[in-house]
């Protein structure tokens, strides 16, 4: 009979991170979930009832203690809305570094394989288009974003190091702008933003004149991808995302038509430093793994939607 399974999730209460607990748990893994509850929220794992599921209340900058065997250690956990880390930048450092020395430190004791869940942001406000993992990025090391960006790539450097120097079995993935349930409406983020104010028929609020371009992957294709990555042998950054290109104004007028809303766009300043371009080019994944994202945009946004009109409706998250 084969061994069941352990995988650690951090920041197993967060969007994606919930999520990806329930997709390992569905391939028949046991699952200990990390959270301090920062950012995430207990909500998104109420629905789980398997025996097989353990939730550990732990801030990862502080020594992280598992009993018994695990094989699979993914690090979901950081701050990762403007809003969140704008208003605790220095823990969102401290995530970066401290918390993924920590992570990574208890899946070399386990002999564990170490998945480190990075983002698009090292690439900053990249200079070519689409984005490949070869790319170094251009990123301001100084500006308000630099927290949530140099957190991530510190976090990358430091995964590379203990591979490279203590022989830990790492991956790392680059996530692009992933959306679906359980996001937080209030989060800053593009689509729960417009969702909200389009089910509320309050004014859409865009930065800038809206032409900047954001690709945007529905979350169940995210963690099906992250999961493909994990169990192939390719250790360098892997880009995750889904290489259709959508302009900001373009999803807000999609979510319009979508929600049937009343609402008009309103344009705003744009924030310092804000991509004016960001697409994956994701050719070495699907070369790796074979994945690609299946959801048409429409069709996840159509699902989103649906949910953040149940939560609104129970003032879920407000």
């Amino acid at each position: 009979m084969t061994q069941e399974k352990v995988s650690v999730v951090t920041g197993a209460a967060g969007f994606i991170g919930s999520h990806l607990c329930d997709y390992l748990l569905a391939k028949g893994h046991r699952v200990i979930g990390l959270d301090n509850l920062s950012t995430g929220t207990l909500r998104n794992l109420e629905h789980i009832g398997s025996d097989r599921f353990v939730y550990m209340n732990i801030d990862i900058t502080e020594f992280i203690e598992i009993h018994g065997p695990v094989d699979f250690v993914y690090h979901m956990a950081s701050p990762a809305s403007p809003i969140d880390y704008l208003q605790i930048p220095l823990h969102t450092l401290k995530v970066g570094a401290v918390g993924t020395r920590n992570a990574i430190g208890m899946a070399k004791w386990k002999r564990a394989r170490f998945l480190l869940a990075s983002t698009s942001e090292v690439y900053g406000d990249p200079e070519i288009h689409p984005q490949q993992e070869d790319y170094w990025g251009n990123v301001n090391p100084i500006g308000p974003r630099s927290v949530y960006d140099e957190a991530k790539r510190y976090a990358e450097t430091t995964t590379m190091a203990y591979h490279r120097q203590q022989g830990v079995d790492t991956r790392i993935v680059r996530i692009f702008n992933t959306y679906g349930p359980r996001m937080r409406p209030f989060d800053g983020r593009a689509v729960p933003t417009f969702i909200r104010q389009a089910l509320e028929d309050k004014h859409l609020t865009v930065f800038g004149d809206g032409g900047q371009t954001r690709s945007f992957c529905y979350i169940s294709d995210l963690v099906e991808g992250i999961y493909r990555v994990m169990m192939g042998d390719y250790r360098l950054p892997v880009n995750l995302g889904n290489p259709a290109e959508y302009t900001i104004r373009q999803l807000a007028e999609l979510i319009i038509k979508l929600t049937g809303s009343k609402s008009d766009i309103i344009y705003q300043a744009l924030p310092t430093n804000d991509p004016r371009r960001r697409r994956p080019d994701i050719s070495l994944v699907k070369k790796l793994t074979g994945w690609e994202p299946t959801v048409p945009v429409e069709e996840g946004l159509e699902k989103t939607i649906d949910w953040f009109n149940e939560c609104l409706k129970t003032d879920f998250g407000l």
